[in-house]
């Protein structure tokens, strides 16, 4: 898992130049492209009918289920914040084509109770087979967002939060807090996730905002609640 989040950090920011041009290279971990579909809230949805938002929980819970049993997803769960965001699903599709599919398929998407957005996204399959029957548990991601003082451009500057940043990203992985991490690969305003897990979203926030590249203002950060299937995460 620490390889694994060094590399997520080379790929969110700059590659970092060796520092010695003969050390021998490290083995690096396999980083696997998934696709992230995140379910947000459709022109059918409504907030204040609570008969419809206890059939859509029981709509989505059915389909997470099935993607998992099936193999088609890595992790999958609603999101808890009440907002626009309803649900993230990880899948294991062979290209974006077929997870847009999968997604097309779901029940909500049909019905236009949610939109399906897809990006691809890198991880180390470090997520491991849920707990049967699935029970959900709490976990809490943080995006990465292209931040006010985002830039490309490499600089003394620039490449010195690159280091912090990969130095806090390594130390939160020690604690065993941070578990799943990972960029994007569609070069948008999602750089990357962090999965953590603690005893709660100020927490989390906390851990997310000890990152230099955030305090610089080079990342942003969207923090949510996510229950996950219990067993799942590492």
């Amino acid at each position: 898992m620490k390889l694994a989040i060094l590399v997520t950090a080379l790929l969110l920011t700059a590659i970092a130049r060796p520092t010695v041009a003969q050390q021998k290279a490290e083995p690096q971990p396999k980083m696997v492209e998934f696709h992230m579909v995140l379910l947000k809230r459709g022109p059918k949805w409504s907030a204040n009918d609570v008969k419809q938002r206890k059939w859509a929980m029981d709509e989505l819970k059915a389909q997470i289920a099935s993607l998992l049993e099936s193999g088609k997803a890595v992790i999958a769960g609603p999101v808890a914040d009440h907002n626009d965001l309803a649900a993230i699903y990880v899948l294991r599709a062979g290209s974006a084509e077929e997870a847009r599919a999968w997604a097309d398929a779901d029940p909500l998407v049909k019905g236009g109770y949610v939109k399906a957005e897809l990006h691809p996204w890198w991880s180390e399959e470090v997520m491991k087979k849920p707990t049967m029957p699935i029970k959900f548990a709490t976990a809490y991601l943080a995006f990465l967002t292209r931040g006010p003082k985002w830039t490309a451009e490499r600089t003394p500057q620039t490449e010195e939060i690159q280091k912090g940043h990969m130095a806090n990203i390594n130390r939160l992985a020690e604690t065993k807090k941070l578990v799943v991490a990972g960029p994007f690969g569609d070069n948008g305003e999602l750089r990357g996730m962090f999965v953590f897990k603690v005893a709660s979203l100020a927490e989390a926030k906390e851990l997310a905002d000890s990152d230099p590249a955030v305090k610089a203002g080079r990342l942003g950060l969207d923090v949510h609640t996510w229950m996950v299937p219990e067993g799942i995460l590492p």
